[in-house]
């Protein structure tokens, strides 16, 4: 990945789960996720998205937070990234959950983002 003089990474180009990957119009919006913006990656069909959304469902309520699904199926550069590897949440612009998701430290990171 190139870097420039200070160290800083170069635009293009984006580190993601120890691999390099093209930066993606999503990045962006992630990135610029407010603190009660949540983003599930998802698709149809995926019974631990469904089984993740209806779990986080109630906490979403109780912190006032936006659910904002994205069906990785809908853009090629996404399903690669993603692959089966669904569901993944964020929180904001930080990965809250991926495949499963734990209530209390969701619960936790929820209120970590609204007091942040």
């Amino acid at each position: 990945m190139r870097r420039s003089s200070q160290g800083r990474l170069l635009p293009g180009k984006m580190r993601f789960r120890s691999e390099t990957m093209s930066a993606h119009p999503e990045d962006a919006s992630v990135a610029a996720s407010g603190p009660r913006d949540v983003t599930l990656y998802t698709r149809p069909g995926c019974h631990l998205c469904d089984e993740a959304k209806s779990a986080i469902a109630p906490l979403l309520r109780e912190f006032g937070a936006a659910l904002h699904e994205i069906n990785v199926d809908d853009d090629p550069v996404l399903k690669e990234r993603y692959g089966w590897d669904i569901p993944v949440i964020f929180i904001g612009n930080r990965k809250a959950a991926k495949h499963r998701v734990d209530l209390e430290q969701f619960r936790r990171q929820l209120q970590d983002a609204e007091s942040g």
